[in-house]
Parts: C-alpha cells; sequence; structure tokens
C-alpha cells in the first residue's frame, strides 16, 4: 500500500503540500522527468555512453521511467569509521548486505567504496547500477582533518562494471582546491570511459560556525547561500548529478560579511528575490531554499539530489518523507540516504526507502 504522505508528515503536510513558490517559477527550470536525458542531459558534451549510463540509472528500480532517483550510499565504514556506522547493524559489515538492501529496496543504483563493491562486483553489478566513491576523507588521523583522499582509480571502478563514479569535494575548506583539482581530472577521465559523475557538494570550514551578537553560534555548513555555490562549483568541473545537504538556513555569506570581516562576493537579491529570506538571510521556506540550490545547478540541468542525513531513530520515516517533498517540490530529482536505512534491520530499511519513493511515484506531490 503507497505512504500516506500526508499522514506521515502531521502538523508540517499543509506547509509542504501545499506551499505555492513565489521565487524564481517553475517554468524556469530544467526538471525531471522520464524524457530528461532526450530534453536536457543529451544537449551536453556528454558521449553517447553516458547518456545511456544515465538512462540505466533512470531505468532502475521502483521509480524506473519517472526521471526521479533514489540512491542507496554506504561509504560511511570510512567516512564516520566502520564501527560507529554498522554498530546498530552489524550485518552490513558484509558489502553484500548493502547490495541486497539496494536491490530490495527498488533503488536506482547503490553508491559505495571501491572495496565495497568491488568485494561483490561479479555477483551484482548487472543487477543494479553501481556508483563507486574514489575518494573519502578517513577518520584514523589523530587529530581529525578534513580532507579528501583518492582510494582508487577511475579504472578500477570501469573495470567492476560501475555505471557511475562519485567523489566529495569539502568546498571553503584549505583543502579544496588540491580537491578540484584532482577530482575534475578524474570526471574527466570517468566521462571517457562513459560513466556517470556524482558530486558530493559539501562545504567545510571551522569559520562557517558563526558567533553572533547575542554570543551564540549558528552553523551555516549547510546554508542555502553556501551550498548553492558549492553546487555551481560542482556543475563547472562537469558534475552530471550535485549531492548536496538539505538547506537549514540562509545567511552564510551575510555572517561571515559582519565585525569588519569580508568573504566572498554575495548580493542581497539571493537572500529576498531568490530564496524568500529577509536581507541578512534570515527565514525562508524549506521549498524556496532548497530550489536555490537548484538554481545554482544551472537551473536544474545538473539535477539536485539531497541526502538523507543522519538516523535519529523514531522520527527517521517523518524527516526522510520530509526531505524528499522538499526536493520534489523545489524541482529536485531524488534522494540519496543511507543511515535512516541500513542502521535498521533490512525490512525497516527496506520500508523507509519505499516511503521515500512513494512521493516521487505520487502525482499529487507536485512542483511548487
Amino acid at each position: 500500500m503507497p505512504t500516506n504522505i500526508r499522514q506521515v508528515l502531521g502538523p508540517d503536510a499543509d506547509a509542504l503540500l501545499s506551499y505555492e513558490s513565489k521565487t524564481v517559477r517553475k517554468g524556469q527550470l530544467h526538471l525531471p522527468g522520464p524524457d530528461f536525458v532526450d530534453r536536457v542531459f543529451s544537449q551536453t558534451d556528454r558521449s553517447p555512453v553516458v547518456l545511456r549510463n544515465f538512462q540505466t540509472i533512470l531505468n532502475t528500480g521502483r521509480l524506473a521511467g519517472t526521471g526521479f532517483v533514489s540512491i542507496l550510499p554506504v561509504d560511511q565504514g570510512i567516512e564516520h569509521s566502520a564501527g560507529a556506522s554498522f554498530a546498530p547493524n552489524p550485518a552490513y559489515f558484509d558489502p553484500e548486505n548493502i547490495v541486497k538492501l539496494a536491490i530490495e529496496g527498488g533503488c536506482n543504483a547503490v553508491a559505495s567504496t571501491i572495496g565495497v563493491l568491488a568485494a561483490v562486483s561479479r555477483k551484482y553489478a548487472h543487477k543494479i547500477p553501481f556508483l563507486v566513491k574514489f575518494n573519502h576523507n578517513e577518520m584514523l588521523t589523530y587529530p581529525n582533518i578534513f580532507k579528501q583522499s583518492y582510494f582508487g582509480s577511475v579504472r578500477q571502478c570501469y573495470e567492476m562494471g560501475a555505471v557511475a563514479v562519485g567523489a566529495t569535494i569539502y568546498f571553503g575548506n584549505d583543502s579544496a582546491r588540491e580537491e578540484i583539482a584532482y577530482v575534475s581530472d578524474m570526471f574527466e577521465e570517468a566521462h571517457q570511459y562513459g560513466m556517470v559523475t556524482v558530486l558530493w557538494c559539501y562545504t567545510r570550514n571551522a569559520a562557517f560556525k558563526v558567533k553572533g551578537a547575542d554570543g551564540k553560534s549558528t552553523d551555516y555548513h549547510a546554508s542555502a547561500d553556501l551550498t548553492g555555490q558549492a553546487n555551481h562549483l560542482g556543475a563547472t568541473i562537469k558534475a552530471d548529478i550535485i549531492k548536496q545537504k538539505l538547506p537549514t538556513n540562509n545567511g552564510g555569506y551575510a555572517a561571515l560579511n559582519t565585525g569588519g570581516s569580508s568573504y566572498g562576493k554575495w548580493d542581497k537579491r539571493v537572500y529576498t528575490d531568490l530564496a524568500g529570506s529577509d536581507e541578512s538571510g534570515k527565514g525562508g521556506h524549506p521549498i524556496d531554499l532548497c530550489r536555490y540550490q537548484i538554481l545554482n545547478n544551472y537551473m536544474g540541468r545538473v539535477p539536485l539530489i539531497n541526502s538523507g542525513g543522519e538516523s535519529k531513530g523514531a522520527s527517521d520515516l517523518a524527516e526522510a518523507v520530509a526531505t524528499a517533498v522538499i526536493n520534489k517540490r523545489a524541482g529536485g530529482m531524488g534522494l540519496i540516504s543511507g543511515r535512516k536505512a541500513f542502521q535498521k534491520p533490512m525490512n525497516e530499511g527496506v520500508a523507509l526507502l519505499h516511503a521515500v519513493q512513494d512521493v516521487y511515484l505520487d502525482a499529487s506531490v507536485t512542483v511548487a
């Protein structure tokens, strides 16, 4: 039975399902759909093999033929340490169970490390599209630092049967320019092999946590304006799909340009006209904040998928469905949700993934 989206959203249902955006109208966006590769992606310089592999992703799983995607990412064994990630469900130390969850969950693709997907590639690479992540921030260096290291080559990804590669860049960090350089080179090579490129466009800088006049700190790592610019940089190095956290606020540039400091370039209309916030970036509907991210993705020519975030237990289902509704109504292509699914028994993880997919299958959930 399809998920009762309104019931799952509870008191937030009207605010999310009935909202109509007054910022950049949906007619100006390049929206997902069954014909996205023909209508939008085929206009790029990507080869026919990349087009075919993108279409393969769109033709897989419960969302096949809709133009939307639901992807299971399990690279947390490196990013967050294996013990901390898999202690809630030790079965996922075994790579096969990761792939089984993606298949049972009806996902368009499974995203994981070179090691995880290589361990089961001969059994599963032809059964579900592989998205192989070739760089990670390992958390064993002491003290912990925020820097991506690459763990394998594009050729390895190709030879295990992957249709796509993924990478992370920590924009705003002192390692960003190095990461931009080698990820750009590796994306070029991936396109030569015919693989789709997916970029985790994350921001990292201690200064992005800003202390206000009241002495309280606000974290702008997931602000619409800073993540939007990260997305624009990702699109510039020819990411075919951008993965980004759902915006939690706005006004990062405004906050970083206070107290005599000067950072970046910004315009108040980013907040008012483009995101529905006030001139300092306060406020703004979640759908408008997410839409601002999509504007930076070349108006949707490079599709946006939002991440599902950490598992918090009982609230996971409602949070996942709300994130899917915001992404879809903003004009996004889907969700890439991991910890909320794999840190549960498999049947519960499958149910959560299906609930997310039901948002994209529900024709009544429209673009705002």
